[in-house]
């Protein structure tokens, strides 16, 4: 089959479209012929070597975190889907390429496709909506009437983070480009902040909840939002003791992972706030939760563009430039 593969890591390394042997299907897995994935600024992180610390993948291997397709094959341990259904998944870790014609995914990470959505739409789902899912609900238990600030709110993750929010009965803020914050306004969000005329830490204040996806400044600075009790769910990092537990690392790792988050663990500590990292999981029971949400209109995907196949090195450099409105998804068939 036809993939698009990372020979080496490298910010300025392109994936190679490659002639792959077709994937070994496990019993608790399901072969999906993929029809869309959607694409990530993990994928391209994940290129550049950035996460080979605790995803160290050996190259060379398919790239793809997102997909949408159509089940050819099914494991014989497989009972909830049968060849013919329409799907969407993050697969797991260890277990990602989508970037190709077809791609394994364990049953237990698989959910049939909302319905009302074409591939594209569905491909560009799992992992923004998995990640605000466990962002929001799981890790800051969101309630009504709360207030959270969602940063970048045109990026994947803050396009569905902020209907999400809405959904819960949350006040959303949220920081944006001048050419955006009506847009994103139309969203959901409440208090929308142009980042290129005003500074968010001077307008914001007494927030229940942020969810930081920005880098280390923006972190430290988004700290003093929060009123006392309040939550700062990451998901750039630094990873904190508590994740390299979850993923069961290497006591070296342990090591390095509590020394990278030491500086904002001590400041959130002061300033008597809780901090957390999130690096998102597979999950299909989730996904399944979250398609009503989609079917009945609650939330709507939001895709910026959707390339072919062949251009998938040009759909990684699209994201990768940060002008993205929402996704960008790949059509593979």
């Amino acid at each position: 089959m036809k993939a698009f593969t990372v020979d080496r890591y490298g910010k300025k390394s392109t994936l190679t479209l490659a002639d792959v042997p077709m994937p070994e299907l496990r019993d608790d897995e399901v072969l999906v012929e993929v029809h869309a994935a959607g694409v990530n600024l993990l994928d391209a992180k994940l290129r550049n070597g950035e996460f080979k610390l605790i995803l160290p993948y050996r190259t060379p291997f398919v790239l793809g975190h997102d997909v949408a397709g159509v089940v050819v094959e099914v494991g014989r341990n497989v009972r909830q889907f049968k060849a013919g259904d329409e799907v969407y998944s993050r697969p797991d870790d260890f277990r990602i390429g989508t970037f190709a014609e077809f791609v394994p995914v364990k049953e237990t990470s698989l959910a049939l496709k909302p319905k009302n959505l074409t591939m594209e739409e569905a491909a560009s789902l799992p992992l923004v909506a998995l990640t605000a899912w466990q962002a929001l609900v799981e890790k800051a238990r969101l309630k009504r009437g709360q207030k959270i600030f969602i940063q970048a709110g045109s990026g994947g993750v803050g396009t569905f983070a902020i209907q999400l929010a809405k959904h819960l009965g949350a006040t959303v803020a949220t920081t944006t480009g001048t050419g955006n914050v009506l847009w994103v306004k139309c969203l959901g969000a409440d208090v929308v902040i142009d980042y290129k005329k005003d500074e968010f830490e001077k307008v914001l204040s007494g927030y229940d909840v942020v969810l930081n996806s920005q880098d280390g400044k923006t972190l430290e600075k988004s700290l003093g939002v929060l009123q006392r009790g309040g939550k700062l769910i990451s998901i750039s990092g630094p990873p904190d003791p508590a994740f390299a537990e979850e993923i069961k690392a290497p006591w070296f790792v342990k090591q390095v992972l509590r020394a990278l988050s030491f500086d904002t663990r001590r400041k959130a500590k002061h300033l008597n706030v809780d901090y957390s990292f999130l690096f998102m999981k597979a999950s299909g029971s989730q996904l399944r939760q979250i398609t009503p949400l989609i079917e009945s209109g609650a939330i709507r995907p939001v895709v910026d563009k959707v390339f072919p196949f062949e251009a998938t090195n040009e759909a990684l450099a699209y994201v990768e430039s940060g002008r993205a409105k929402g996704k960008v998804v790949i059509k593979v068939r």
